[in-house]
This record gives C-alpha cells, structure tokens and sequence, in this order.
C-alpha cells in the first residue's frame, strides 16, 4: 500500500513538473506569436486534467490573437468562472465578444435581488469559503482576546467585534451556498458553430425560430437527445443541437 502512495505521489509531482514546463513553453510560444502552438501546448494541459485561471486567460488570449471568437470567449467564461473579479479577463472578454456578430441586448434585473446576485456572483464559492473560514479564526482570536482581558472597556469592544466576526462568517457561507445554486440553476453555453440555426421544438422539422453565430452566450434550460433548449439574454428560448455549442 504505501509503495502505492509513493508512486502516486511521486507520478503527480512528475506531472504537474512537466505541466509547468509546458505552461512555460506555452507561455514563450505566445510572445514568439506562434498563437496556434501556444494553444496547442495550453491544451495539452488542460487534458492532463489541470486547470487554473492563468490556464484558461491566456489560452483565451491565444484564440483571440487567431480571431478564434468561440474559442476565446469560452476560456475568458472559464477563467471567470474560477475568479469572477478579476479586472484582466473582464476586460478581454469584452473585446472577444465584440468580435461576436450578435448583439443581443440582456433583460436587467431588478429591485434587491439584482444587487445581492451580483455582490455574490463578483466572488467564486472557494473564495466566499476562505472568507468563512477567515472570519471564523478572527472570532476565534477576538474571544480569546475577550476572555484574558481585564478592562471592561476593551472586553466590551472585543466582544462586539467579536460578534462582528461570527454574523460576517455565517453571511460567507450562505453566500458560498448561493454562489453554488447560482452556478448549478444557471448552466451556460457558447455557440462554437459559425451559424446554428435555433428551432421552436427539439427536431430537425421544427420551425426555425432565429439563428445564432459563434460566440454567443446561452443559457442552458433543460437536455432532450441531441438537443439542448436555450434562452438568450433578452428572454427569447429555442432548442439547438448540441453539436452547436459548448456547455461551460
């Protein structure tokens, strides 16, 4: 058993070894501009089954020096999806999805709900769990503090804070929850085909409804066969093949 944990332990450090020099092969053949073995090397990363933010950002940056507009939109979404606030991957994807030929204007949210989605979504769930554990320490630290100290002005202070502590590390992790049951209630997808026709019913004789080009971002509704049923930002719903897109 133990020869076994060594030569796992030891064939994960080999791989994420050789990832890293791939990562940095990568990462020359992109200031060299040669794009197209730039992504090929991030991709081999990504099927060793490794993944990372800087991973998905400049293998979007590498499609999008190709004009690659799904491609690069998609890996920008996955980089985000890793961590929402970053200023960098904001900032691209918005010049990836210019390249994309439908402008669909998006239905705003709103009243309350709006802005607590939003404050929640601007953090992943891992990070809204550090915050968590984070404020759970503080409490731990502050009470401690609380109990040797003698002077009853600072013992109240510390214990007010304290309290501070523990509603700020229960709210973390109910926003760690909803960040989760947003991600899992709102499934999205990249059109990846140039021009993929939208039908109002899962078959081929269905009606078209309107058509889609690559790039675009869908929501994903529910799975029938080959067909996934979609909603567009502006509320408008079809069903695609799935050979048409790619589910994030």
């Amino acid at each position: 058993m133990k020869n076994l944990l060594y030569i796992l332990f030891f064939f994960s450090v080999s791989l994420f070894a050789q990832n890293e020099e791939l990562f940095e092969e990568a990462n020359t053949a992109y200031a060299e501009g040669n794009y197209e073995q730039a992504v090929q090397k991030y991709e081999d990363i990504l099927e060793s089954g490794e993944t990372s933010v800087a991973l998905y950002y400049n293998l979007g940056n590498a499609h999008y020096k190709l004009n690659n507009i799904a491609p690069s939109i998609y890996n920008y979404e996955k980089a985000l999806q890793l961590d929402p606030g970053d200023s960098d991957i904001n900032n691209n994807i918005e010049f990836a999805r210019n390249m994309a030929l439908d402008a669909i204007e998006e239905v705003e949210q709103t009243g309350f709900q709006k802005y607590l989605d939003s404050f929640i979504s601007s953090f992943s769930a891992n990070s809204w769990a550090k915050f968590a554990i984070f404020f759970s320490l503080l409490f731990a630290g502050l009470f401690l503090a609380y109990y040797y100290m003698s002077k009853p002005l600072v013992k109240r202070i510390l214990f007010g804070v304290s309290v501070a502590a523990v509603v700020c590390c229960f709210a973390s992790l109910y926003f760690a929850y909803a960040k989760e049951e947003i991600q899992e209630n709102n499934q999205f997808a990249i059109i990846f085909s140039q021009e993929a026709q939208v039908k109002n019913e899962p078959s081929v004789r269905g009606e078209e409804a309107f058509v889609l080009h690559e790039g675009t971002k869908t929501k994903v509704l529910e799975t029938y066969q080959e067909w996934i049923k979609i909603e567009l930002a502006n509320g408008d719903q079809g069903w695609i093949l799935q050979d048409d897109v790619k589910v994030l």
